[in-house]
C-alpha cells in the first residue's frame, strides 16, 4: 500500500497537469476530469470549496428553515445572498457597519451575492429597463429604485461575499424578439466593464460575468467571446431556469461550457433539479443554485434518488421508515415517514426544518457522489446507476439521452429512447467525446 506522502505526491503531479488558474481572491484546480465532468478544489478567502457544487439561497441572508450552524452541519460550502432584496432591506450600510454579510448572519464559510438582475424577470411588471440600469418599483412600500451596475457593485462591495456577480440585461425566456436579446447580450457586455471599473475591492472579492445571449448559437458564442476577453476568476451561465424547454436548456450548457476556460469556474445559474445537476456535471458545469430544494420541503416534499416523495400521501401515515434509508441526515436518523407525515399534513412548523434539512442534505450528498465517481473515473456508470434508479422503466426523457450523448455517456441498456440532436453540426466549435 502507498503512503499517505507517497499519494500526495501522485496527486501533486496529476493535478499539475489538469486546468487551473489563479487570481488575487480565487485559486482554482482541477482534480480529475472524465469526458467532460471534473471535479475541483475553490479556494475562496473566507473557505475553500469543492466542485461539483450546489448552493443553497439565502435571498434575505438566510436560507429558510435552517441557520448557519446546521448549514455547517450539512457541509455546505457556499450560500447566496440577493443584492436587491439585502440592499433594500436591512440596507447595505448597515450590514457593513456589522462587518459584512458573513458576520452578519454568523456565516464562516463561502458567500455568492447575485447582482439583482434576475430581478428584471421576476419583478418585471416592477421594473423599467435602460442603459443606465434598472429602475424598480418596491414590492415593500411603492418607492422607486434604480440598480445601476456601479450601484450593483458598491452594495456587493459592503456585503463583502466572496464571489459577487455583474448586473447583467436578463430576458424573460418567454420573449421572442430576436432583437432583444441581441440588445441584452451587448448591453450585458458593457455592463460588466462598469461593473470591473467600479469593484473597489478586487483583491479580496471575485466578480463573475453572466454569459447571455439568449438561445441564439452565435449570441452565445458572442458573449462568450466577450466575456472570456475579460480574464475574470470564474463565469456564469445565465438566462436559463426561466421556463425554455429542456432541449434548449442542455444545448445552451453545453455550448457555454465548451467554450469557457477549462481552467476556471463555470456556473450555472438557478438549477437545483437533481437530474439537471447530474447532466450539467456530466457537460462540464461546476456550481449550481436554487430555492427548489427548500421550497419544495415547504410543501413537504422530499427529494430522493427516485424523484420526491410527498410526504402528504396517505401511503405514509403508518410508514415506520426513514425518508431514505440510505441517508444520513438528522431527520432520516431520527424521524419516520409517518412522524413527518403527521407534521407536515397538520401544518407544524418543524415540518418544513426537518424536511429542508433532509433536501439540503440530499443535495450535498449528491454533488459529493458526482465529485467521488470522477476522482474514481467511473462516472459513467454513476449516471446511468442514477438513471436507472430514476427511470427504472428505461423512459429516460429525450433531452437527457442527447444531452449525455453529448457528454460522451453511453446509455445503452438505461434508456429507450437513443440519441437523435444534430449538436455538432449547429455548434461547430464543440468537438464530440468518445462515447464510454
Amino acid at each position: 500500500m502507498l503512503s499517505r506522502a507517497c499519494r500526495k505526491s501522485i496527486i501533486t503531479m496529476v493535478c499539475a497537469d489538469l486546468p487551473s488558474s489563479s487570481a488575487p481572491a480565487l485559486k482554482f484546480q482541477v482534480l480529475a476530469q472524465q469526458g467532460r465532468a471534473r471535479t475541483a478544489t475553490m479556494k475562496l478567502p473566507h473557505y475553500t470549496a469543492e466542485t461539483p457544487m450546489f448552493m443553497p439561497v439565502g435571498t434575505q441572508g438566510t436560507v429558510k428553515g435552517l441557520t448557519s450552524q446546521q448549514l455547517q452541519e450539512l457541509d455546505c460550502h457556499v450560500i447566496l445572498g440577493n443584492t436587491y432584496h439585502l440592499g433594500n432591506r436591512p440596507g447595505n450600510e448597515l450590514v457593513a457597519a456589522m462587518g459584512g454579510l458573513h458576520s452578519f448572519i454568523n456565516w464562516p464559510r463561502g458567500m455568492l451575492t447575485d447582482s439583482g438582475g434576475f430581478q428584471m424577470v421576476s419583478l418585471l411588471h416592477l421594473a423599467d429597463i435602460t442603459e443606465e440600469g434598472v429602475t424598480f418599483q418596491s414590492p415593500v412600500d411603492g418607492s422607486r429604485m434604480l440598480l445601476t451596475p456601479e450601484q450593483s457593485i458598491a452594495i456587493q462591495n459592503d456585503l463583502g461575499a466572496d464571489i459577487m456577480m455583474q448586473l447583467d440585461d436578463v430576458v424573460p425566456a418567454t420573449n421572442t424578439d430576436p432583437a432583444r436579446f441581441m440588445e441584452a447580450t451587448y448591453r450585458t457586455t458593457r455592463w460588466l466593464d462598469r461593473c470591473i471599473a467600479a469593484n473597489k475591492r478586487p483583491n479580496d472579492q471575485n466578480l463573475f460575468p453572466i454569459v447571455q445571449g439568449g438561445f441564439n448559437i452565435d449570441l452565445r458564442e458572442l458573449s462568450v467571446q466577450q466575456l472570456v476577453a475579460r480574464n475574470a476568476p470564474g463565469y456564469a451561465i445565465g438566462g436559463l431556469a426561466g421556463g425554455e424547454t429542456k432541449d434548449v436548456f442542455w444545448r445552451v450548457v453545453a455550448q457555454c461550457a465548451a467554450g469557457l476556460p477549462p481552467g476556471k469556474p463555470r456556473y450555472v445559474m438557478g438549477i437545483g433539479y437533481p437530474l439537471d445537476i447530474v447532466v450539467c456535471s456530466a457537460l462540464g458545469a461546476d456550481m449550481y443554485d436554487s430555492v427548489y430544494p427548500t421550497r419544495t420541503a415547504r410543501f413537504g416534499v422530499a427529494l430522493v434518488d427516485a424523484g420526491v416523495m410527498k410526504i402528504k400521501h396517505a401511503a405514509f401515515a403508518r410508514d415506520m421508515r426513514p425518508i431514505d434509508e440510505t441517508c444520513s441526515c438528522m431527520t432520516c436518523k431520527q424521524y419516520t415517514r409517518s412522524y413527518l407525515h403527521h407534521v407536515v399534513t397538520r401544518g407544524v412548523a418543524s415540518a418544513s426544518i426537518l424536511v429542508t434539512y433532509h433536501n439540503v442534505a440530499y443535495m450535498q450528498g449528491l454533488t459529493q457522489r458526482i465529485q467521488q465517481a470522477i476522482k474514481q473515473q467511473c462516472f459513467p456508470d454513476f449516471v446511468r446507476q442514477f438513471l436507472s434508479g430514476m427511470f427504472p422503466a428505461g423512459d429516460v426523457p429525450q433531452w437527457v439521452v442527447d444531452a449525455l450523448d453529448v457528454a460522451g455517456i453511453s446509455l445503452e441498456g438505461v434508456a429507450k429512447l437513443k440519441p437523435v440532436h444534430n449538436f455538432y453540426e449547429e455548434v461547430k466549435s464543440v468537438k464530440p467525446m468518445p462515447v464510454v
